[in-house]
């Protein structure tokens, strides 16, 4: 701190938080102007179970929105009446004599299309998209980890936007 000033900015009375307006309009254009700031980065090592936490995270939301998509879908084609259509349909095509009977031939496709059965493989897909998405990226981050001490990692620069 030099007289009331840090780095560039004076503080108090008559003094202004701009330090070109308070030099005055003397200076040439672009001189006060600093390149932008850059930082280089190493990324050397991912904790394992950093990436296991946020990967079960992210793969449970993914989980909760497969879910309320396939139930919203399933409840719009039902209210379409999709499915009693494709259940006629069969049944149609798969009765001898225009008599639906148990015998040989016939299909009962009633149960395929319950609510239950199709949330039911929903939710085994979700939970087992949750397991191999968590498993993958902690396998992932092991991987990087070896891999990185062999090459020394990725190198990132940030720059400050102008």
């Amino acid at each position: 701190m030099d007289g009331g000033s840090v780095r560039g900015l004076t503080f108090g009375p008559g003094g202004t938080d701009r330090p070109e307006a308070a030099k005055g309009k003397d200076k040439k254009p672009g001189v006060g102007v600093r390149p932008p700031r850059k930082a280089h980065l190493v990324l050397r090592r991912v904790e394992p179970w950093s990436a296991m936490k946020f990967s079960f995270v992210v793969s449970l939301v993914c989980f909760v929105v497969l879910f309320v998509a396939v139930a919203v879908l399933y409840g719009v084609l039902s209210a379409l009446g999709v499915f009693s259509s494709i259940t006629d349909t069969v049944m149609q095509l798969t009765t001898s004599g225009g008599v639906a009977g148990k015998g040989v031939g016939t299909i009962d496709i009633r149960g395929w299309f319950e609510p239950v059965r199709i949330l039911g493989y929903a939710a085994l897909l979700g939970a087992l998209n949750v397991v191999l998405i968590t498993a993958l990226s902690t396998l992932g981050a092991v991987i990087y980890n070896i891999s990185a001490d062999l090459v020394g990692g990725v190198e990132v620069t940030f720059s400050e936007a102008e």
